[in-house]
């Protein structure tokens, strides 16, 4: 056992494993386990003395990925052999004496957190929702201050700017705010307080104006839009559900639930082929609750005990899923990006991203 916990990665093909079932209402006892060379398919990514690669994003050329970390900065994967590179950061002050290599979450006020990304495959600019800074807007190339085109709604600054994603029609974006009184270093409490003030905004890209599309969300998370532009999946995580939104069509305006759960929803990411990798940040850590614990229990299928990821149809019927068999290695997956027959995993703790060719 002392041998695995030292070489996590050695064990990977008994401890991470993919759970297919049927996607018809009714699960099926068979399943499929992943060959035996899956130690040979999966890699970490080490991060240059920062942590938390919340989110992971490529740009118009499928160059990357592109990260967002613990100091603030977006960085950028040239490859084994150049590494990480700076892409931009966040904070218009920002210091590199004080922020450069920090892990500190007091200090992400002023360095800046990055926590959504997502590149306009269009104008190859890179959307970024800080935590602290709003929505912004990395320009093509990157290098240094992202330009802050949404601080605030009605005059009120937003305390969680959290997830987005980015309409290939009409250039717009959809974000996440997820509570008008908690800012991210409180983000347990507001969950465990039942903070129901998060909202889903709209930030029209030619008038510059931000529209509030929903809102008295209990922690609205992660959000992706439809292969056909119709609807947003958003993961509203305090009610440990998916919501569908439709933002085009007959039932525009309206909302009903995708998805129940039995862990909170974190980030959720789109394949090429329409579907959606949803990441549960499985709460084995600081968000392990008697409620989850219930929750997980009476929902999880009897297969897998420990889902960190679940992939979905565009119809909410579940296609795959990820177990972690517990290992500390998947105690805090944020996000599951599909990307040229690659998965990748990012986490808001970990010093490593992910890595599992599929």
């Amino acid at each position: 056992m002392n041998s695995l916990l030292r070489h996590p990665f050695r064990a990977f093909c008994f401890f991470f494993t993919f759970i297919f079932f049927s996607i018809s209402p009714e699960l099926t006892s068979s399943y499929e386990l992943l060959s035996t060379d899956l130690q040979k398919r999966y890699r970490q990514i080490l991060l240059p003395n920062v942590t938390g690669p919340e989110s992971i994003a490529f740009d118009c050329r499928g160059r990357g990925p592109y990260v967002g970390v613990s100091d603030g900065r977006i960085l950028k994967w040239l490859g084994a052999r150049r590494g990480w590179s700076e892409f931009a950061v966040t904070s218009p002050g920002r210091k590199r004496e004080l922020c450069d290599g920090s892990t500190d979450p007091r200090m992400e006020q002023t360095c800046g957190r990055p926590l959504g990304l997502k590149f306009d495959n269009r104008t190859c600019e890179l959307y970024i929702a800080d935590a602290y800074f709003g929505l912004l807007k990395a320009r093509r190339g990157g290098s240094g201050a992202a330009e802050q085109l949404a601080a605030g709604y009605g005059g009120i600054p937003f305390k969680l700017t959290n997830a987005l994603d980015v309409d290939p029609l009409s250039g717009d974006v959809y974000f996440t705010d997820s509570s008008r009184f908690y800012e991210r270093r409180d983000y347990i409490m507001a969950i465990a307080r039942g903070d129901r003030s998060g909202r889903v905004m709209k930030y029209n890209r030619r008038t510059g104006k931000v529209t509030v599309l929903l809102s008295r969300l209990s922690f609205p998370n992660g959000l992706a839009l439809s292969k056909d532009n119709s609807f947003l999946v958003i993961a509203e995580t305090g009610k440990i559900q998916l919501l569908r939104f439709w933002v085009r069509g007959p039932r525009a305006g309206t909302t009903e639930v995708f998805a129940q759960l039995g862990r909170y929803p974190d980030n959720i990411k789109r394949n090429h082929k329409g579907e959606f990798w949803v990441a549960l940040n499985s709460g084995r850590g600081s968000l392990q609750t008697e409620a989850v614990s219930y929750v997980a229990e009476d929902a999880i299928p009897w297969f897998t005990k420990d889902p960190v990821a679940i992939k979905y149809d565009p119809n909410g019927r579940v296609m795959e899923m990820m177990d972690g068999k517990y290992e500390k290695t998947f105690e805090s997956v944020s996000e599951v990006a599909e990307f040229s027959q690659t998965l990748w995993i990012g986490s808001v703790t970990m010093p490593y991203l992910g890595k599992f060719k599929v």
